[in-house]
């Protein structure tokens, strides 16, 4: 139990300075678009590399999770999925007459936001999938596992300036236990990174509405949502839509079905005698 917890607190320690210094300057520097693109882009690259550099020195092995082979294919795949799923709760939103474009937005804005989502994709995605959940996992199994991890990553998003308990709880449901889930179905970091950053950049780059209680977005479209809060979300954005729950849920159950049948699935593990013992 001991060389888990000193594991998990390195590499946490590792990424998380990689993730403060790099997503901080991002976010602290946005009104230049173009730095904040170049930054992002820095940001992920550096958070990769110490990953598999903090893996390598506590683990003593290859970080196969963020392997070079595939990984365009593989995040390809995510961002795809995570477009897909924003656009399905887009338009179901539009079609009730929750979401409405007013014209054309930045296309500047638009970069900063791509690499603003991106560090905080890569970084995020590292942090609780590929160091909470693949840690805590070997010892607690991939259900306990993907509750507790779910539950910490919408208790992080509480710090954002308009995000509330909904708000914590949908990202518990609709992303927490989804991506979770969508790393023990793959076993690789790509395919859920694409997937974050498909969401988030699609949401606010281009549909031009809030992620996750952050303020209004400048994307490529200027668009404005109103109805119910539980239809658009609110202040919180599509993330606190009931569209986006069931998408996520949907999704979940997907992913947990696909790691089942991989064989996927880590049963908790049992206490040693000598454990017990002691």
């Amino acid at each position: 139990m001991k060389g888990i917890l000193v594991r998990l607190v390195k590499q946490l320690v590792a990424v998380g300075a990689v993730a403060f210094v790099g997503g901080g300057s991002a976010a602290a520097l946005q009104d230049n678009a173009w730095l904040t693109l170049l930054i992002g882009v820095v940001t992920c690259v550096a958070a990769v590399l110490v990953y598999r550099w903090v893996v390598r020195r506590t683990e003593q092995r290859a970080p196969v999770e963020v392997a070079a082979s595939g990984a365009v294919a593989r995040t390809a795949v995510g961002v795809l999925i995570g477009a897909g799923m924003f656009g399905a709760v887009i338009a179901n939103i539009a079609l009730l007459g929750g979401y409405h474009v007013h014209g054309l937005g930045s296309v500047s804005g638009a970069a900063g936001l791509l690499g603003l989502m991106a560090a905080a994709s890569v970084t995020e995605e590292l942090l609780f999938r590929g160091v909470l959940f693949r840690i805590v996992e070997e010892r607690l199994g991939t259900w306990f596992t993907l509750v507790l991890t779910g539950v910490l990553f919408g208790l992080f998003h509480l710090g954002n300036p308009d995000a509330g308990l909904w708000g914590a709880v949908a990202i518990v449901i609709s992303a927490g236990f989804m991506l979770a889930a969508c790393y023990a179905a793959t076993r690789n970091l790509w395919v859920p990174i694409g997937l974050h950053f498909g969401w988030n950049f699609v949401a606010a780059g281009i549909f031009g509405t809030v992620v996750s209680g952050n303020g209004e977005p400048q994307g490529l479209l200027e668009a404005t949502t109103s109805g119910p809060d539980l239809l658009t979300g609110g202040d919180f954005g599509p993330e606190g839509s009931l569209y986006t729950v069931g998408a996520g849920v949907a999704l979940t159950v997907f992913f947990l079905w696909l790691a089942r049948r991989r064989g996927h699935i880590v049963p908790r593990r049992a206490k040693t005698n000598a454990t017990v013992a002691r």
